[in-house]
């Protein structure tokens, strides 16, 4: 996760069920926002060149590269490039549209999907992209289970992998799944070699896998870089790049820099050439000056406060909806963000398809959130803090991602209202503990996916990351799965309303502003770009000379 800032056309005739799913997403435009060519402006007069070295800085190494495993921003910003996918998702437009799978189609009910693969392609270490290793992909994701944080859960469901032929692979699933054609677009279903399925997680990690996509690993060396090689002979680009050969520099340095002062100092100097990981305070040393700055939120689930609703306290809806009120989310923003961050507006960000503005759910209340205590019966005590039975109203957050100033102000805005909220920072691999063994009361995150399916990943209760919240089974989760089987557009977006709507007024989600990414680069980098869902496109940048 970021550290905020301190077509080729299908051939043949669409089947009406792939008009359906695709067309759903493809009328969304109006709901996707933001830059998505990163320094499109400054380029584009001129000519690409090939060759170079570009260095970029990412904030934090969790000794994982693998796309299959990896779900930081961080990693990810790695591992995307060196795997390419059955499709792609347009930026601008949210539509799918062919990338290794030249062709796609599902059944009428979504329970079916069938991709047929482009000739040619082949992974790192010469072996062809075929059915057989798509179906070897897939089950060796649905085989790391928890260790693919993204993948296993868009597999969930699979009943069936099917090879019809070299070149095409049917994927069956035991229940309608209208998410999933977007879920082979993202980088965690991205292709590695059959052999790299043999390898172990650790050496996967490692970076010792065959990918499928523009770049190779050269090397890695846990928390200092990790070094991407040109792929040589890549030429099956998405209709999304502009470049359709191999990718124009020759290699890419991920630097491992901690500090964001030296992140700052570092692209100032000239000894990185971009970083998505400039503070909040210095974003604006790089606008213009021989630098620039682009920024697009990311879409999927903003950033939110959950609760652990198996705790009395926070299973009253009025507590939590009383910490929701007292929250002003413009207030993060404004003081802590920059001018391009958002508050949220709801659970989704307005980057998403299905987007819709909560905005006046979310207001801050704080005489509501007041009343609300009052009337649960938590009265303020001496010292301002509220309590009912001897028990003060308290509670600890515990979370990994900085900046931690975005927590302290939450936690003043609480105390305004009477409520204690004590921070924990700790490691990521803590806080999935104690998320385990329920001795948590608020975790503090974000997902990233340019899909509502999203939701359900994260909020309904029979989910791995929904079941954190650990609450009781309510009608929502129907309406969350009734989402994803949805293929009309109109009939999935009054679903996804509705499921909004449910989680915020009770206050299962509490979300406080969307994540977004900035580029912020030397103006010799050229065509670094982002993808629908905010993840970084090396494959068409290039260094002027």
């Amino acid at each position: 996760m970021r550290l905020p800032k301190p077509s080729a056309a299908r051939s043949g005739k669409k089947p009406a069920a792939v008009v359906s799913v695709l067309g759903a997403v493809a009328l969304l435009a109006s709901a996707c926002g933001g830059g998505a060519d990163a320094g499109a402006q400054q380029s584009a007069a001129a000519s690409p060149v090939a060759g170079g070295n570009l260095n970029f800085a990412v904030s934090v190494d969790r000794g994982c590269i693998d796309p299959q495993q990896v779900g930081n921003n961080d990693a990810i910003a790695i591992a995307r490039q060196t795997v390419a996918s059955l499709t792609a998702q347009d930026p601008k437009t949210g539509e799918i549209v062919p990338w290794l799978a030249e062709k796609f189609e599902n059944n009428a009910n979504a329970t079916s999907f069938t991709f047929t693969l482009r000739t040619g392609a082949t992974y790192a270490d010469g072996t062809a992209i075929d059915a057989a290793s798509v179906k070897t992909n897939f089950e060796a994701i649905k085989a790391l289970g928890a260790k693919a944080t993204l993948g296993s859960t868009y597999l969930s469901d699979v009943s069936a992998i099917t090879v019809k032929d070299p070149q095409t692979v049917v994927v069956d699933f035991s229940k309608p799944n209208a998410q999933f054609l977007q879920a082979t677009s993202t980088f965690t279903l991205g292709l590695l070699s059959p052999a790299s399925a043999k390898l172990s997680e650790a050496d996967r990690c490692a970076g010792k896998f065959s990918g499928s996509g523009p770049f190779n690993v050269k090397s890695y060396t846990v928390d200092k870089e990790a070094v991407l090689e040109r792929r040589s002979g890549y030429n099956w680009p998405s209709s999304t790049n502009s470049n359709k050969g191999e990718a124009y520099l020759d290699s890419v340095t991920f630097k491992i820099i901690p500090e964001a002062g030296n992140r700052t100092g570092s692209l100032q100097s000239g000894q990185i050439d971009a970083t998505a990981a400039i503070s909040a305070a210095d974003i604006q040393l790089f606008s213009g000056n021989g630098f620039w700055n682009e920024t697009r939120a990311n879409p999927g689930v903003v950033y939110n406060l959950y609760s652990n609703e198996s705790n009395p306290k926070l299973k009253e809806t009025a507590v939590r909806q009383a910490i929701s009120k007292a929250i002003n989310r413009e207030e993060i923003t404004k003081t802590l963000l920059t001018e391009a961050d958002q508050p949220a507006k709801g659970i989704l960000s307005h980057t998403t398809p299905y987007f819709k503005d909560y905005s006046s759910l979310l207001a801050h209340d704080p005489d509501g959130a007041k009343k609300l205590l009052d009337d649960a019966g938590w009265k303020p005590g001496a010292d301002g803090i509220r309590e009912k039975n001897g028990e003060k109203l308290s509670f600890k957050v515990t979370y990994w991602q900085s900046p931690k100033e975005v927590l302290e102000l939450v936690q003043q805005q609480l105390k305004a209202i009477g409520v204690d909220l004590q921070l924990k920072f700790t490691t990521i691999a803590d806080v999935t503990a104690a998320q385990a063994d329920k001795t948590y009361d608020f975790s503090y995150g974000n997902l990233t996916r340019s899909d509502p399916d999203v939701l359900r990943t994260v909020f309904a209760s029979n989910t791995a990351r929904g079941g954190s919240n650990l609450r009781e089974k309510l009608p929502v989760d129907d309406t969350l799965g009734e989402q994803a089987a949805a293929l009309d557009k109109d009939a999935r977006q009054k679903l996804v309303d509705q499921a909004q709507e449910a989680l915020i007024k009770d206050a299962h989600s509490i979300p406080l502003y969307e994540l977004s990414t900035t580029i912020s680069a030397s103006e010799k980098v050229h065509d670094l770009k982002f993808e629908a869902s905010s993840r970084l496109d090396f494959y068409d940048a290039w260094l002027s000379k």
